[in-house]
């Protein structure tokens, strides 16, 4: 092995040219053409004015049909006439309107459930007259 002398400069190339030139080209293979960039709104033609005054155009634009949009939607009353808002809407805080609801079907179940194991058998309904016998549910229907 040689040894360099300690004073001596490096003479490594800090960035090869070659390399360079490379990343230059593959950069360039990658860049988007024309077409595209106007496409994606990065490459405008034109006059800078103009198109300034087409931008505010399409937002006062966007403006008005938001604002006509909003002038049509009906009122909070209406959606709760119309059964599309809870009655309660603001009572409740959003976060806990579905375990409400969650929780009022789980109670209506339950007391079906218990409303169902009392109800009489259909023999003791016809007994009192509640049903006609030829009403009876348990008969096979011919």
């Amino acid at each position: 092995m040689s040894e360099e002398a300690p004073n001596s400069p490096d003479t490594t190339p800090i960035s090869p040219i070659k390399e360079r030139k490379n990343s230059l080209e593959q950069a360039l293979k990658a860049r988007l053409d024309e077409k595209e960039l106007k496409e994606r709104h990065i490459l405008h033609t034109g006059a800078p004015a103009i198109q300034q005054v087409q931008h505010d155009l399409e937002t006062a634009m966007a403006k008005d049909a938001l604002k006509k949009h909003l002038a049509k939607r009906p009122e909070k009353e209406d959606l709760v006439q119309r059964n599309i808002l809870p009655i309660n809407a603001n009572a409740v805080a959003p976060g806990i309107v579905a375990h409400q609801k969650e929780l009022e079907r789980s109670m209506l179940e339950d007391n079906l459930k218990e409303k169902l194991a009392h109800r009489p058998d259909p023999k003791a309904v016809i007994d009192q007259g509640i049903l006609l016998p030829d009403e009876d549910p348990t008969r096979p229907q011919e």
